[in-house]
């Protein structure tokens, strides 16, 4: 199909461009030039950017069907304007075998929504002991490899894992936690936890095991991403271990860029999350990172849970909430309250997030993918279960009025959602 989409503001942030214009797409491409058209967009008053990169969000299949399936959730996506998100193996068998990660990746393409790019099991079924078979998982198309948020208690297979990673050059994602000191924790460790009565989780538990992590990385030059940032103090290690010149990168999960522990409120199980919603200070510390850049990008974290899962005492309900969809205006509600160019905001989600991911979308360039979303800035909403298309109608933002509509999510040059 050839796509004309006329009378837009045209962001591209990896280029920092941002002014009216057309953009055109032809065979599955961004084109150069207009030729023959199939279908005419009016985009007037419109943002015409790259397609958002959601670098975590958890699909719940295979396994977890009954709290969303991959229907439900790839709809969700491109009803959020996400055209690639990379799905963490923490399915039901984990992603460790080859079987299993092409059998998702044909599922997902069959769908025709969103690129799906699994991140493949770094230790068979999660388990922290035996290396998984990393060039057959990548042979299989994995992007990369992590233990999602399962710890590994020993250090010497964390070592092994990036020397094995470094030599083929693979990429290792992991989630910094020391799994002794969050033991039983369900919130973070300071005044409100003890207000309620609930076992805290220290921020140390997040910079030890970051520390560990980047002393390891000095020694073996794996590349590491660190996922979802939750403190002050981690931020600060990875913008020393970037000076130092180290080949890591970082993400931070969208909730926890407006969300801190105050708004747990009276036991509210929706900002049930991990790693748990931190102080003020560490709020305030994660937006300044991304917004300096220290972080690389933002994702949804989105984790659909079901309500047998949330309809629960905060203790003992499954931690999780569904983000596919309020990407976009959380982003945007980010951006504004920072005073950013809306180029820079979109950075965050586009361009910056493929990198990280180790994709080619995420730029308007002729000739790259023709992965496209078109929103409205300054259409508004409000959050309910009834607005959200996942399966998981479950999340903090619940009653919040945000801007950021979309309107027409394209992917491979396909309009796959209209709204």
């Amino acid at each position: 199909m050839r796509l004309a989409i006329r009378n837009a503001r045209l962001i591209d942030p990896a280029t920092g461009r941002d002014g009216a214009g057309d953009l055109y797409i032809a065979d599955g491409k961004i084109s150069a030039e207009a030729g023959r058209v199939d279908r005419t967009i009016d985009a007037k008053g419109l943002v015409v950017c790259p397609g958002f990169v959601d670098i975590a969000a958890r699909l719940r299949e295979p396994g977890f069907e009954y709290k969303a399936t991959l229907e439900s959730e790839m709809e969700a996506a491109v009803a959020g304007g996400v055209t690639s998100l990379a799905c963490p193996p923490d399915t039901d068998p984990p992603l460790d075998e080859p079987g299993l990660v092409d059998m998702l990746r044909r599922r997902a393409k069959a769908l025709s929504r969103a690129r799906v790019y699994p991140i493949g099991a770094l230790t068979v079924k999660l388990e922290g002991e035996r290396l998984t078979e990393m060039a057959q998982l990548a042979e299989a198309g994995c992007v990369a490899f992590s233990q999602a948020n399962a710890p590994i208690a020993d250090t010497q297979v964390l070592w092994r894992a990036l020397q094995y990673a470094a030599t083929f050059g693979f990429r290792v994602w992991l989630r910094p936690e020391d799994a002794w000191l969050r033991k039983g924790g369900v919130a973070h460790d300071g005044e409100v936890a003890t207000r309620l009565g609930l076992p805290g989780i220290p921020s140390f538990a997040e910079t030890i095991a970051l520390a560990s992590a980047l002393e390891l990385v000095r020694a073996t030059g794996a590349r590491v991403h660190f996922c979802r940032l939750s403190t002050a103090g981690a931020v600060g290690m990875i913008r020393v271990a970037k000076r130092e010149g180290l080949a890591v990168t970082c993400d931070v999960a969208i909730h926890h860029l407006h969300l801190c522990e105050l708004d747990l409120g009276y036991f509210d199980s929706n900002c049930r999350l991990d790693p748990p919603l931190r102080s003020q200070r560490d709020r305030d510390a994660l937006a300044r990172g991304l917004e300096e850049g220290v972080i690389d990008c933002v994702c949804s974290d989105h984790t659909p849970v079901d309500d047998d899962g949330k309809h629960l005492p905060f203790a003992e309900a499954e931690p999780g909430a569904t983000g596919l969809e309020l990407l976009l205006p959380l982003t945007l509600k980010w951006g504004e309250a920072r005073k950013l160019p809306l180029a820079k905001s979109l950075a965050r989600i586009t361009s910056s997030a493929a990198e990280v991911l180790g994709v080619t979308t995420g730029r308007l360039a002729p000739g790259a993918p023709a992965d496209v979303t078109v929103f409205d800035p300054n259409a508004t909403f409000r959050v309910s279960p009834q607005t959200l298309r996942s399966q998981g109608k479950h999340t903090p933002f619940t009653g919040y009025e945000l801007a950021g509509r979309v309107r027409y999510t394209i992917v491979d040059g396909n309009v796959v959602y209209e709204g």
